[in-house]
């Protein structure tokens, strides 16, 4: 049903007539590194701005994310549980996340714990669908998730929001932001808790399930700072912080006896922080300059009665700078470093390693064209020098209807797991390589959108288990194996998306189609559906707003069994009950659809919020 209702709102968002006017293009980042229109833009990017976050019935950023056509996510449980995200179909190691431009996530696993994230820390999302490494080097081989805080501006604006829903759930925030002589401010702190279910069902194949409940408490906060001394410069100071104390299910298997022992209560308590110093100015009408300074801690304590410690320290500048020398020209010269400091109780000592890249990067407009080059080469103190690059071009076929192309090369980096961990690690890895292609269509005109992408991203020295004892190392740790460049995948697909407005109702819906497989064996690659869709209706008349949203998730293969298919219907209504209040409601999964997001694990089933916003923008 969700599938024939979304193919239906397709047709219909494209046979629908060309208005005479077309929307003023949104301007992103992610894309070419400094601001630039949407429609010039030869990447696939997509925007989650702040008024979509808010009218989401998502419970989190995962869940928000999962949403958007090209994105499927998998989570080990309920909200507050460990989750990664795919990009295209490429593994969860191989997107980069960035908090206002600062590189965040765990140097040991290899990725970023979206858990940590609370969406009230949020003001709007980038996502670049396709390669990334010419930009944002290692690990964009899927794609680049831009995380954007509230910067402060105009006159005082208060804002707070409390909601309680099932399974003792309770969310509250509170945030005020301004501008006033030169100096803008945004101060925000949030806190939100469940006790969720059991994250592991019952009979799961480890024997690791406790029927107790696993809920979570994150607390999180963040200050936007700036200075502007004169026109056209600014200097600001951000500072995000996240604690989260998630439960989950495991075993131990202490001494003397060393037998299997899943009564423990299992958690990680994360610790997540980014600090960050700018600076941007325009030295002149052609020339600015932009300089930031920034850190990114990530301390893990996870475990039961002997908790295990992973500490990352990152520290990371950039210079960046872009020339515009005619109308529709420009030219970026960016310079990084990147300081990598991983400790863990397992291993022997700390380790690290540093980074220094060059980004030059090039995008023009020549009528009805677009053409864009970026060239990037990373030097690294463990692997050596990578050189990526990415070549695209857009086209104005028509008003309002671009038709688009793009190649690039990514990599990524092994994790600190990969080549240290002990018994496992191999410190003489090669970093994965991949070769992207695609090409796309959009339509955008008036109250109608629409797009259509086909990928092709094919990805060589995959980083993975090892069996063969021969090509491990010689110390009898490795017996059992190690990390290894096991495999390829071939990673292709499409996805369709499109969006219609007819007055008070909107309807966005899209719809995702992968094929991901080992490239050796032709096996699908592990919690990758071969389809997805969703489907979001919203409706407003007077002082109400009513929405639905369906996503369609398809079977998934993971450890030698298939995951059943599911489809979840989320309802949404608002009553603004004065102009800077508003009572919200949500009934999510509201038919109560049994969900193994992963092998053995389960999500909440249904759950009703309610709650109530106060938005006092002008003050």
């Amino acid at each position: 049903m969700a599938v024939s209702s979304l193919c239906f709102a397709l047709s219909v968002a494209f046979s629908l007539p060309a208005a005479a006017q077309t929307q003023l293009s949104t301007v992103v980042v992610t894309g070419t590194r400094e601001p630039a229109p949407l429609s010039a833009i030869t990447a696939d990017v997509i925007v989650i701005d702040a008024e979509r976050i808010r009218s989401s019935a998502a419970d989190s950023l995962e869940d928000l994310l999962r949403r958007e056509a090209g994105l499927q996510v998998s989570r080990n449980g309920g909200p507050g549980q460990n989750a990664g995200v795919f990009i295209r179909g490429a593994s969860a190691s191989s997107t980069v996340v960035l908090i206002d431009g600062v590189r965040i996530g765990s140097a040991t696993l290899g990725q970023s714990e979206l858990e940590s994230i609370s969406l009230s820390q949020i003001d709007r999302i980038e996502v670049l669908r396709g390669p990334g490494s010419s930009l944002y080097g290692a690990d964009a081989v899927g794609g680049v998730v831009q995380i954007f805080t509230r910067r402060g501006e105009g006159g005082l604006r208060l804002t707070a929001a409390a909601a309680v829903g099932g399974y003792g759930s309770r969310q509250a925030d509170v945030g005020v932001s301004g501008a006033q002589g030169g100096f803008d401010y945004a101060v925000s702190l949030g806190r939100e808790s469940s006790n969720g279910v059991s994250a592991l069902r019952p009979g799961d194949q480890f024997g690791n399930h406790n029927p107790d409940r696993d809920g979570y408490t994150r607390n999180s906060g963040q200050l936007n700072l700036g200075f502007t001394p004169a026109r056209g410069h600014r200097i600001g100071l951000k500072v995000v912080r996240s604690r989260l104390d998630a439960q989950y299910d495991a075993s131990e298997f202490l001494a003397p006896s060393f037998a299997q022992d899943a009564t423990p209560d299992f958690r990680n308590f994360l610790d997540s922080r980014v600090v960050a110093l700018d600076y941007r100015g325009q030295v002149s009408p052609a020339w600015t300059t932009s300089v930031q300074v920034a850190g990114n801690e990530d301390d893990l304590r996870s475990g039961g009665t002997l908790p295990s410690r992973y500490l990352t320290r990152r520290n990371q500048f950039t210079w960046q700078n872009a020339w515009k020398l005619n109308a529709g020209q420009q030219w970026v010269v960016a310079l990084e470093r990147l300081d990598e400091k991983a400790q863990a109780d397992v291993y022997l000592a700390p380790v690290k390693r540093h980074n220094n890249a060059l980004v030059l990067g090039y995008s023009g407009q020549f009528g009805a064209h677009a053409l864009q080059a970026d060239l990037r080469h990373d030097d690294s103190s463990i692997h050596g020098g990578v050189s990526t690059g990415r070549l695209g071009w857009n086209l104005e076929v028509l008003p309002g209807v671009r038709v688009r192309a793009l190649a690039g090369t990514t990599f990524r980096a092994p994790s600190f797991n990969d080549l240290f961990y002990p018994g496992y690690g191999v410190d003489t890895l090669r970093p994965e390589k991949g070769r992207s292609l695609e090409a796309g269509v959009a339509w955008r005109v008036a109250a109608t959108e629409a797009s259509a992408t086909v990928f092709q991203n094919k990805v060589r020295d995959l980083i993975g288990y090892q069996p063969d004892r021969a090509f491990c190392p010689a110390d009898p740790s490795y017996d059992f194996g190690c990390a290894g460049n096991v495999s390829r995948a071939r990673l292709q697909g499409a996805t369709l998306s499109a969006s219609q407005r007819w007055g008070a109702l909107s309807l966005r819906g899209s719809i995702d189609f992968l094929d991901a497989k080992d490239a050796d064996s032709g096996q699908r690659l592990a919690r990758r559906a071969a389809h997805q869709e969703s489907l979001t209706a919203d409706y407003a008349v007077g002082a109400w707003n009513l929405a639905a949203s369906v996503l369609g998730v398809g079977a998934r293969p993971e450890g030698g069994v298939t995951l059943g298919s599911y489809q979840t219907l989320d309802l949404r209504a608002t009553w603004r009950l004065a102009p800077q209040w508003q009572v919200e409601g949500k009934l999510l999964n509201a038919t109560d659809r049994r969900i193994e997001p992963a092998r053995d694990y389960q999500a909440l089933g249904r759950q009703a919020w309610l709650g109530l916003r106060f938005d006092g923008a002008g003050l």
